[in-house]
């Protein structure tokens, strides 16, 4: 399932539930309907910039995260297992589009919704 984020300040994001799960609880926002209002947009984007800082720092939090693997996040048969790992996408990378949709809905005043 797939969330669109939407703001009149930037472009849409759009984030498999599986992946946005964990903003979603940082947050304590349901995935399949909310709201970020401009008032909120401070205080979310210092919270998802703190779980990105975190996840730099200790990457074994990404790894716990990961634990739900996907049968099109796995190695092709004949692929490279090394290589597909060094080729999986962090938190902190998944995270930047919807980092700079909040930094421009707090800069401009605008909300970000999703599910509407």
């Amino acid at each position: 399932m797939l969330i669109t984020f939407k703001s009149k300040s930037s472009p849409t994001v759009m984030m498999y539930l599986e992946h946005a799960q964990r903003i979603m609880d940082l947050w304590k926002k349901s995935p399949t309907r909310g709201v970020i209002t401009a008032a909120e947009a401070s205080h979310a984007l210092a919270l998802l910039e703190q779980e990105v800082a975190l996840s730099k720092l200790h990457p074994e939090v990404d790894a716990e995260h990961a634990a739900h693997t996907h049968p099109h996040d796995l190695p092709d048969d004949g692929e490279d297992v090394a290589l597909a790992d060094k080729q999986k996408v962090a938190f902190a990378q998944r995270a930047f589009p919807l980092l700079e949709m909040l930094r421009a809905a707090k800069t401009e005043g605008e909300d970000i919704i999703w599910g509407v």
